[in-house]
């Protein structure tokens, strides 16, 4: 039977100063009992969100359990995977209780710091897992959202499935991609991110796989018995981190039964190439005439969507999409919790949250500015002047708490620019390309169908024994 979650400490009361301090977290009194369950199977320890009839959308309770609890397993010799999954079909984690701090926006600066104090929370458990020393297992099966993509998408191994719904829908509602946004979104393919970004657009299923927000697909039927073969491996105790990695990725292609042939690359082909011309640019007046020119179909979508949103939170977003590619890690959620914090302190987000999640029926935001013709990007100066501000002080700062690409980036499909690489050294013709990156992943399901469209979509032939060239 799973664990309950036990209260660490009932006589710590009052808010908790997040702010300055970098102690590990106590619950309250108050939070709820069974809000996340934690369970011991073998060298396996499973935390388990369970707020099913919410879709398991994450609260300071369930932050306070959980990160206690990662450092606990961290240093015992006993755990040897971590994995982190959601109570029912329907979602992993849907994302933040935002309805909560929108009503705590309302109380004035008094609630506004309750709000601040809860991303404090939450970006530092997003940076321990993002930088945990042991392997980390994410089931996105089901809605992955928001708070849910803090949990997931910096872990070394994200296992999506036939239920996966994954978006980033912070615009929407007058807010920024937050949760390591900064540091994930920008190294995806191209302007890949970016467009996920500012347009909140969903992937379903295996094209999370494809898009790289996931490192493997298998079908949810096959969860529980991968947890079961997880619990039963062994390291050698002098085997490496990446060495355990490796043993994982195999043992997790074992449950791979195939790739669904009826879903083909969302983001690829045409709609991929027309994301990198019109997301490029650094300025949304340039996104937008370059997606008035495209005069297609999905281009007249994007741009509505575009000006759907709140126009302080799309230009932030660009803005962060632009610097973050720049940023480490721990900097990363430093820089976020400043932003957070001032959203909590400008009508767009408890507007946003209000009009779509708790007014009932759901209404159109008045945002303020209203549209992005009547903003420019000066809004956006606040949002990133750190100069005097306190910085988060985060929960790991040792060695490795601060890199500046994912030290677990091989795990995945190859990006474009892996292919690149290769392809830039010459002398081989495609077949060739595809069975060199199917050796040096062992195989892997999907690698055939991303090196396919990578390929026909940057590449051309012409070349003496059909050589191809990678085109700029």
């Amino acid at each position: 039977m799973p664990l309950k979650a036990k209260i660490l400490n009932p006589a710590v009361a009052g808010r908790v100063e997040m702010s300055t301090e970098s102690e590990i977290p106590k619950e309250l009194p108050g939070d709820e009992l069974d809000d996340v369950l934690f369970n011991t199977i073998y060298g396996v320890r499973t935390v388990e969100l369970n707020r099913p009839k919410k879709l398991n959308s994450l609260n300071g309770s369930m932050v306070r359990k959980i990160i206690p609890r990662l450092k606990e397993w961290e240093k015992s010799q006993m755990a040897n995977v971590v994995i982190i999954k959601g109570a029912g079909e329907r979602a992993f984690c849907a994302g933040g209780d935002v309805a909560a701090l929108a009503q705590h926006n309302i109380e004035g600066p008094e609630g506004q710091q309750k709000s601040k104090d809860y991303f404090a929370l939450e970006y530092r458990l997003d940076h321990s897992i993002a930088t945990y020393t042991k392997p980390f297992v994410a089931f996105m099966d089901g809605i992955t959202m928001g708070g849910g993509v803090g949990l997931s998408v910096h872990a070394p191994f994200r296992i999506a499935t036939e239920r996966t719904l994954f978006a980033m829908p912070e615009t929407t509602i007058g807010f920024f991609p937050d949760v390591g946004g900064s540091f994930f979104l920008p190294r995806l393919d191209g302007q890949v991110g970016t467009y996920l970004a500012l347009t909140s657009e969903r992937l379903k299923g295996v094209n999370a796989f494809y898009s790289g927000v996931a490192t493997h697909y298998i079908h949810s039927s096959s969860l529980s018995d991968l947890e079961a073969r997880l619990s039963e491996l062994t390291f050698k105790d002098y085997a490496s981190l990446q060495d355990r990695y490796r043993m994982i990725d195999s043992t997790i292609e074992e449950f791979v039964t195939g790739l669904p042939h009826d879903e083909p690359i969302l983001l690829g082909g045409e709609t991929r190439e027309a994301i990198d011309r019109c997301f490029r640019y650094d300025t949304i007046e340039e996104i937008l005439s370059s997606l008035q020119k495209e005069g297609t179909e999905w281009a007249t979508k994007t741009l509505k969507t575009l000006h759907g949103r709140s126009p302080t939170s799309v230009r932030v977003t660009l803005r962060q999409m632009r610097l973050g590619r720049r940023w480490d890690i721990a900097e990363t959620f430093q820089r976020e919790h400043h932003i957070a914090s001032k959203f909590m302190e400008h009508p767009d987000f408890t507007e946003g949250v209000s009009a779509l999640l708790i007014r009932k029926p759901a209404q159109t935001p008045k945002w303020q500015p209203a549209t992005l013709d009547s903003t420019d990007d000066s809004v956006t100066e606040d949002f990133f002047k750190m100069e005097g501000a306190e910085r988060l002080q985060l929960l790991n700062k040792d060695k490795g708490s601060d890199y500046s690409s994912y030290p677990h980036g091989w795990i995945g499909l190859p990006t474009d620019k892996d292919v690149e690489q290769i392809v830039r050294e010459g002398d081989k013709t495609q077949e060739q390309i595809v069975e060199y990156f199917l050796n040096a992943k062992q195989g892997k399901a999907g690698v055939r169908e991303k090196l396919v469209e990578i390929l026909s979509r940057k590449t051309r032939g012409g070349g003496s024994g059909g050589r191809i060239s990678w085109e700029t």
